[in-house]
């Protein structure tokens, strides 16, 4: 038997003993585990979960031991997520640095850096949100207003963030800040890591139509942020911003892995409401069609997740694919939602109060979110954009014909 069968057959093994039945099955919205400093567990199964992954450096697999994670190789990870798979295993936690900040601490990074924060991230123990975009600098995010002054031996951080998805939760954060103003707007930028429980940062929540939001608005009055948070290069924010996004990317299409209640499954949902496909009126047969071929696309879009996963470790350059991820995703639930609205008919018309089941109104309030996921992490028109010049290298200034 070869070393990576061998493998195969331990994490199959391991996962089996340590993996609860109860973390073998999709979440609720209420069931999602992010990790931080106030990590809330909802069940035992939940907390022996965390943990058992915790301690085995499998938050972050293919992350070095000597920062926390599991110093598997390429192969042995993908190993390791299949057979998640393969079990249905839940993600034990969500965790926004791991899956943006960490690649980029970790290509571009001091060790003290490293070694500082990779660790904490890599146990759980740190919740970290994003400071990008701004009230007048959002798809034109090189036009950032956030400034940071040298004070000698820190920076003074004025300005503020918006759309900072759980700026309200978390400990820590990422943030593009204006360095050199008098740069042009590529140049003069860098990426500092805050505490947010620095004097001087306040953070306000925004109310969304579905609802429910994780979206706030962070301001910043002279906060006081030590120059040894400051990765990489002074004034060569732009380049990090570049891979942190391509990362970002990849992430929002994973959220697509398991952000999803079970009833909200189309042929679930179709079996509930509409008559059997070969005896309902004709209408009915169309919708049923339509869920079909929404339920294939979605197959599609999960093994071209995986394809995507196996060829980055591989070290195949998936930028491009990255992009067209995103927008295919965001684009894609939408659409999904206008699919199962339809299948509900009029028991999707229900907001609360009697006579709609709570199924029914998580649906309702999730349909108007959706249209929130076609701008988080970059417009669909943005990422066409990108596509178009950085995928398929079409000439600016130019329509095609």
């Amino acid at each position: 038997m070869s070393t990576i069968e061998e493998f195969r057959a331990e994490v199959r093994a391991w996962l089996a003993d340590n993996c609860p039945p109860s973390m073998r099955t999709p979440m609720t919205d209420g069931e999602l585990i992010f990790g931080g400093r106030q990590v809330a567990f909802r069940s035992d199964d939940q907390r022996l979960w965390f943990e058992r992954m915790r301690d085995k450096g499998w938050f972050c697999p293919d992350w070095p031991a000597a920062y926390g994670g599991g110093g598997l190789s390429a192969a042995q990870t993908a190993v390791l997520e299949a057979e998640m798979r393969r079990l249905q295993c839940r993600q034990p936690q969500i965790n926004l640095g791991i899956w943006m900040l960490g690649p980029v601490i970790l290509e571009f990074g001091t060790e003290a850096q490293k070694r500082a924060l990779l660790t904490p991230m890599a146990r759980g123990e740190i919740r970290w949100c994003q400071g990008f975009s701004e009230p007048n600098a959002g798809s034109d995010l090189a036009s950032l207003k956030t400034s940071a002054v040298d004070h000698g031996d820190h920076y003074r951080v004025n300005g503020t963030k918006i759309w900072t998805s759980y700026g309200d939760k978390s400990d820590w954060m990422y943030a593009l800040v204006r360095t050199d103003p008098a740069a042009p707007k590529h140049h003069g930028i860098s990426l500092l890591v805050l505490d947010m429980r620095s004097p001087g940062i306040s953070v306000t929540p925004i109310d969304l139509i579905s609802g429910k939001s994780s979206f706030c608005q962070v301001f910043f009055d002279d906060v006081r942020v030590p120059k040894d948070q400051l990765v990489g290069p002074l004034n060569g924010g732009w380049t990090l911003a570049k891979a942190l996004l391509q990362h970002e990317r990849r992430a929002m299409s994973k959220f697509g892995e398991f952000s999803l209640p079970t009833h909200f499954d189309l042929m679930s949902v179709a079996a509930r409401y509409l008559p059997a496909a070969g005896g309902g009126a004709a209408a009915d047969i169309a919708l049923h069609a339509r869920a079909v071929a929404m339920a294939m696309e979605e197959h599609c879009y999960s093994l071209t997740v995986q394809r995507m996963g196996e060829e980055m470790r591989a070290g195949v350059n998936v930028a491009g694919l990255m992009a067209i991820m995103k927008l295919v995703h965001s684009e894609q639930e939408k659409d999904k939602f206008e699919i199962l609205l339809d299948l509900m008919g009029h028991r999707a018309l229900g907001w609360d109060g009697d006579g709609f089941d709570e199924r029914e109104l998580a649906m309702t309030r999730a349909w108007l979110g959706s249209f929130a996921q076609t701008i988080a992490g970059g417009s669909s028109e943005v990422q066409l954009n990108v596509i178009a010049k950085r995928v398929l290298e079409l000439p600016e200034g130019k329509q095609v014909k």
